[in-house]
């Protein structure tokens, strides 16, 4: 059996430790067909939290990813976005296959097996440093269907990190009256307002009074309509209820991980019949799935994506060698990166 010995894949080892693991990757079986990496994108959310040792270990990493087994514990390999180009085949593989640029749920690695079933053809107007964005825009879109922007609505999104901008933009299409941000880095504050939002405020300066200033019309009920809690900052969540307004809604998108939310919902939260619901890509509501699948939301990613200026996202490009370093810029300096793509040269 032929091996590629320089196959390198990212394993977490411990919390804020990881290693580059060389590994050997077997000739495609019947059935599989051998992915090359060119770029894969780290979650500044999920794999944070998985680095920093804040994610629940006993919890399965997504029954929905076939590349991604087994739990949270450590070691572990993680990471759900890689384009590549499929640079081998399985005999029962159709040749349209060979040489194609594809997206894959996959973690970290430069080279990998797959299922064609488990790969997705990248458009030919999409570069794989756009394709990386797949996930997030998905995932921007599952926070839309569930949060059903209304026509002449006041929205507000706490963080602006990369789920949040992208959010922001998809957002930014609807017929919204205001679509406020909040974050606490003066570059994500620029960027969301480049993306479509109406204004971006500082998270640390009296955001309450700011919001109910934004939003503040004769014509209007007090508070926002929709808000979106996305900053993955447990103390936001009380901060969202506070400036959404009586029946409003607000959808919760962060995964705080081990992290507790310290919540007053005393006061007026009691009588404000305000819906507090999670949103996660995940899983499509209940009351959507008439209509709508995962394959569905996924062709709405891609065109949504084919409209997004993604690449203004991306602060920086590493090495997978280096990917520590990553890591390392996204825990440490915040203000600084906004989207890390790891490179496989």
């Amino acid at each position: 059996m032929a091996y590629v010995p320089s196959a390198r894949t990212v394993y977490f080892t411990g919390p804020r430790e990881l290693d580059v693991r060389v590994e050997g990757v077997s000739e495609p079986g019947q059935d599989e067909v051998l992915v090359r990496a060119e770029v894969s994108a780290v979650s500044p959310g999920t794999e944070l939290l998985v680095y920093r040792g804040d994610a629940p270990t006993e919890l399965a990493t997504d029954a929905t990813i076939d590349a991604l087994p087994g739990s949270l514990a450590f070691p572990l390999k993680y990471g759900y976005a890689t384009a590549g180009r499929v640079v081998s085949t399985g005999g029962n593989v159709s040749d349209d296959w060979m040489d194609e640029s594809v997206f894959a749920f996959h973690p970290h690695a430069s080279r990998f097996l797959a299922s064609p079933s488990d790969l997705v053809r990248i458009p030919d107007e999409v570069t794989p440093a756009e394709a990386v964005f797949l996930p997030t825009v998905e995932t921007a879109v599952n926070f839309v269907l569930d949060g059903t922007p209304r026509i002449g609505e006041q929205a507000v999104v706490f963080g602006q990190g990369l789920v949040g901008l992208v959010t922001t933009g998809v957002l930014a299409d609807s017929p919204l009256s205001d679509l406020v941000t909040v974050d606490c880095y003066p570059q994500r504050r620029e960027l969301a307002e480049a993306m479509g939002a109406d204004c971006s405020l500082d998270a640390t300066d009296s955001v309450r009074e700011k919001i109910d200033t934004e939003l503040s019309r004769a014509e209007t009920p007090a508070g926002a309509d929709l808000t979106y809690e996305l900053s993955g900052n447990p103390p936001a969540l009380d901060d969202a209820i506070a400036v959404t307004g009586y029946d409003g809604r607000i959808l919760v998108g962060s995964w705080y991980g081990e992290k507790r939310a310290d919540l007053n919902l005393g006061g007026a939260f009691h009588r404000s019949r305000i819906d507090i619901e999670s949103t996660q890509v995940s899983t499509i509501s209940p009351e959507l799935r008439g209509r709508w699948d995962a394959d569905r939301r996924l062709a709405v990613a891609w065109r949504r994506l084919s409209n997004l200026d993604v690449t203004s996202l991306v602060t920086h490009r590493i090495s997978i060698g280096d990917a520590h370093d990553a890591y390392r810029l996204l825990d440490e300096r915040p203000n600084e990166a906004v989207s890390v793509l790891l490179t496989y040269d």
